[in-house]
């Protein structure tokens, strides 16, 4: 099978736009909010690239910025083109992170990949899709790159939700039997990396590293504890998690990451 046919297959069957409202979800899309806001600017368009449904596309459209997102799944694209409110200025286009080559250099302000690092297994792949959202970004523009983190999923999925067995994963050689490190392919739908897989990928760039974000830190290891905060603790654990969240000790234990830089 394809690796877009998996892609297709998983998206057609879950709702993305829920998994980012319940509370232990919403820490990972209030994080990365708060560092877009922390660069966007008054007039500035942003591309989003691999927007699924638009949650955050219709979220930036909606205070006022002008949006073009691109899309691979047809169903993702008819949710999103749902959600569109009349006076949002959006757009949204099917096509792949690995070929953006319907879009001008140089035309962004803010790019957002928050979810084709997600799927790609080379680094190949992985420097075609960073390239091309570098490309399509002013000179001086920022890029937020979002990635799964391994070891914060083994921890999380394996240990301590047992949706996957650890043992059967070093069996199959998808985790080294020392170092724990993961390898995936296509079928197993995420690629997993940790933050020096990152790094070596973002050597050959030309950029400035602003932050790395550890977008939902233990929110989902705690996610049963932190559905059941009322708001005022729940926004207490906020504070915690945006004060901590570039911490480098403890940057591994987070599901998804945030690598944001400068061209």
């Amino acid at each position: 099978m394809e690796t877009n046919q998996y892609l297709i297959d998983f998206y057609n069957t879950i709702d993305e736009d829920s998994r980012l409202e319940v509370k232990h979800g919403s820490v990972e899309f209030l994080t990365t909010m708060r560092y877009i806001e922390k660069y966007i600017r008054p007039g500035d368009r942003m591309l989003e690239i691999g927007a699924a449904t638009g949650r955050y596309s219709h979220t930036l459209a909606r205070m006022g910025y002008e949006v073009d997102a691109v899309e691979l799944v047809e169903h993702n694209i008819d949710v999103f083109r749902k959600n569109t409110l009349p006076d949002e200025k959006i757009t949204v286009t099917q096509g792949n992170a690995l070929d953006l080559s319907a879009f001008p250099d140089n035309r962004y302000d803010i790019t957002l990949l928050l979810g084709p690092l997600y799927h790609l297994y080379n680094d190949e792949d992985k420097r075609q899709a960073l390239g091309e959202a570098i490309r399509v970004t002013k000179q001086g523009g920022i890029i937020f790159a979002a990635y799964v983190i391994s070891d914060g999923s083994l921890i999380d999925e394996g240990f301590n939700l047992g949706n996957f067995s650890v043992a059967e994963y070093i069996k199959d050689g998808l985790l080294d039997p020392v170092t724990f490190a993961a390898t995936s392919e296509p079928k197993d739908l995420f690629e997993l990396v940790r933050k020096e897989d990152i790094d070596d990928l973002m050597s050959v760039f030309p950029v400035t590293h602003l932050h790395y974000v550890a977008t939902d830190g233990c929110a989902r290891l705690l996610r049963s504890k932190v559905d059941q905060m009322d708001n005022d603790t729940f926004d207490l654990f906020l504070k915690y998690h945006f004060a901590t969240c570039e911490r480098a000790d403890l940057a591994g234990i987070t599901s998804h990451s945030l690598d944001i830089f400068r061209k």
